[in-house]
């Protein structure tokens, strides 16, 4: 059994304009890394660099922690356990910062101990830990896919049930980072508690037509579908410049463009990795134009999710 393991989980988009809470993708950077070994000291101990002493290294009150101390009572495992964790992905950008500390740490902690579960026997453990950080609710649009790796849709949060969809080889995201900072209690705090039927109607036809262009790789029908009724016309309040950005991305050939998760950051999805560096500028330059710097990241869809390093 290995002394040591070190693991990688990717950023994702959540929501993919139309799949508010249901839908995700994992990119293939940035990410979360995180080095786990046993410790001497009993339960989990953690420590961690690149947060900038923003995050809790009390394993109770940090997501990493939660996860992996839900995954050892499961399994009735007495050794301790330290995680040491390397965030890449920027807090509170809406890409999926939490839930990759906790599926890493759930997926490390599982190949320390000879990988007794299975990759999706995971799931509950790693949304154990992403329940702190969004107070209490359970989401799998981001831990699914940084987890499982592709693009999911959650079928049920209550019951844990995703489903990968295939998606074209050709198909290249963009997300692009502003150097904003949004709380996910604050985007969730903006949205309607109720949304009229025209809407819900909208959002239903928009979600099933891009399930069905993702898996006829129907770029065409991908862009119709590709639009938000529900999130995107409340949550843009919050994120200086965003019809800019978006527009610049749809008049450079983007299929469609919208809010990561609960923003800042905002993505869009291309045919092609020529029209999505070329899209990766426009937004970026958009951003620019109202005095914010931003980081873009270019990627295919991963497919691979969290992995093992060695």
């Amino acid at each position: 059994m290995a002394q040591e393991v070190h693991v990688f989980a990717p950023a994702t988009v959540a929501n993919v304009a139309c799949g508010f809470d249901t839908m995700g993708f994992a990119l293939n950077r940035p990410g979360d890394e995180i080095i786990a070994t046993f410790s001497q000291t009993s339960g989990i101990t953690i420590s961690i660099e690149g947060d900038h002493g923003k995050l809790p290294t009390i394993p109770e009150k940090n997501t990493a922690g939660v996860a992996a101390l839900a995954l050892l009572e499961k399994l009735g495992e007495t050794r301790g356990i330290h995680l040491h964790i390397i965030k890449g992905i920027p807090i509170g950008s809406g890409l999926g910062s939490s839930a990759c500390s906790a599926v890493a740490a759930a997926f490390a902690v599982n190949e320390l101990l000879g990988r007794p579960l299975t990759r999706k026997e995971l799931l509950p453990f790693a949304l154990a830990g992403e329940a702190i950080a969004s107070g209490g609710a359970i989401h799998a649009d981001n831990v699914g896919p940084c987890l499982l790796g592709g693009m999911v849709l959650v079928r049920s949060n209550k019951e844990n049930d995703t489903v990968n969809i295939p998606t074209p080889n050709n198909l290249f995201a963009v997300a692009v980072l502003p150097d904003l900072q949004i709380l996910t209690s604050e985007a969730r705090a903006i949205l309607r508690d109720e949304i009229p039927m025209k809407d819900a109607i909208n959002q239903w036809g928009n979600l099933g037509g891009l399930v069905a262009g993702l898996m006829k790789s129907d770029y065409q029908l991908i862009g119709r579908s590709l639009v938000d009724v529900v999130a995107e016309p409340y949550r843009s309040r919050l994120i200086p410049g965003f019809e800019t950005v978006k527009q610049a991305a749809m008049n450079t050939g983007a299929l469609g463009c919208s809010i990561s998760g609960a923003g800042p950051s905002v993505f869009a999805l291309c045919e092609g990795d020529a029209t999505a560096f070329q899209v990766a500028s426009v937004m970026e330059a958009a951003f620019a134009q109202h005095g914010i710097k931003s980081t873009r990241y270019v990627s295919t869809i991963n497919q691979k999710g969290t992995e093992r390093f060695r």
